[in-house]
């Protein structure tokens, strides 16, 4: 089943800056082969359903080893049934209506 993901993860205990641990997790999606698109407050990701879960794991895993202490993340998903659907079919529907 594919999905689409909002993913917000926050590694807390490691000061204000946060970026290079959000850089660290694009990396992991990435390298997953997800399609993703990083906004300023978390990514979307689309992909297969077993595969974005994974990835969110590893994820954790390495902002772990990367010595955050902690890590909270927020995670909304849409799956569809009746049509496939992408981050971009999303946003041109969206900037049709503008």
């Amino acid at each position: 089943m594919n999905v689409i993901a909002d993913l917000c993860l926050v590694p807390i205990g490691v000061g204000v800056s946060v970026s290079r641990y959000v850089a660290a997790c694009e990396k992991v999606l990435t390298d997953a082969g997800l399609s993703t698109r990083l906004h300023a407050y978390g990514t979307n990701i689309e992909g297969e359903w077993d595969t974005v879960m994974a990835a969110v794991k590893h994820c954790h895993e390495v902002v772990h080893e990367m010595g955050a202490p902690r890590v909270s993340t927020t995670l909304r998903l849409g799956t569809r049934t009746d049509r496939d659907q992408t981050i971009a079919d999303k946003l041109r529907s969206i900037e049709k209506k503008l």
